[in-house]
């Protein structure tokens, strides 16, 4: 279910029976009557509504990591904060942006629906901006056909749902300037040619045992998780529209298995 759709239709009732009392049921009150409960309830859920309403909708909007998808970034079971004004401001629920502010850059980390089912938000790392043409083969991203730069980092194991123990190689990339740490398994495919969906731009993209290579329409991201082995990401169902994006991960505020990541800034 549509969060804030939720939030939005408890925002107009509410305010409604509170303009509605404010202006009729009222003055219709004999003097030492109670307010009806449910007109008590309005007016004294309604400020607070409003107020969860306008922080989520326009600045910023809590998530939980579900998956492994972006690790070492970000772990299962963080709590994280999305910035939502800092790729423009947008209508709730319809998602339209009214205020240009800024557009997603190479290496952000950005929340966003996912294409294939718009009511569940995805993570991933901006890596293809629009007109980019993005190839990925032998654990190598390559960007306009300039190889983006890695340096190894040292091994990083970690155990993933059902105790299955899982061995990778950490590195550090380099989308520009900017720097992030990633993870690869050198015996697993670069993509799994089964997974594959038939996604909107599916003509857009070429596959072979060895590499992927897409041309990311205009108006539109390619998304890819830092845990390249182990994520579903552009690579399998497509590009990420504008209208669909929600906002950039910027802060850790809670890790109940592992409190040493609260208050940690994500890169």
């Amino acid at each position: 279910m549509d969060f804030a759709l939720v939030m939005l239709v408890l925002l107009v009732v509410t305010g409604a029976i509170w303009l509605l009392d404010k202006f009729s049921l009222s003055a219709k009150r004999a003097a030492g009557v109670a307010e009806p409960w449910w007109v008590e309830y309005a007016k004294s859920f309604f400020p607070v509504i409003l107020l969860v309403f306008c922080i989520r909708s326009f600045l910023v909007e809590p998530f939980k990591i579900p998956s492994g998808s972006m690790i070492p970034t970000l772990q299962v079971g963080d709590f994280i904060l999305v910035n939502k004004f800092t790729f423009g401001v947008r209508l709730p629920v319809i998602n339209q942006k009214i205020v240009p502010v800024n557009d997603p850059q190479r290496g952000d980390v950005m929340v966003f629906h996912y294409p294939e089912n718009p009511s569940v938000d995805y993570i991933k790392r901006v890596v293809g901006m629009p007109g980019d043409t993005i190839e990925y083969r032998n654990k190598q991203l390559f960007i306009n056909g300039i190889e983006q730069k890695q340096k190894a980092d040292g091994d990083y194991n970690y155990v993933e749902s059902g105790l299955n123990f899982v061995h990778t190689e950490r590195r550090i990339e380099s989308l520009g300037e900017h720097q992030h740490q990633l993870l690869v398994n050198p015996d697993m495919p670069n993509v799994h040619l089964g997974a594959i969906t038939d996604f909107k731009g599916r003509e857009n993209c070429t596959y072979d045992d060895r590499q992927v290579t897409c041309k990311v329409p205009a108006g539109n991201y390619f998304m890819m998780g830092d845990n390249r082995d182990n994520s579903r990401d552009s690579r399998y169902w497509g590009f990420v529209p504008d209208n669909q994006i929600v906002g950039k991960a910027f802060f850790i505020w809670m890790n109940f298995s592992d409190l040493k990541r609260v208050g940690l800034s994500i890169n």
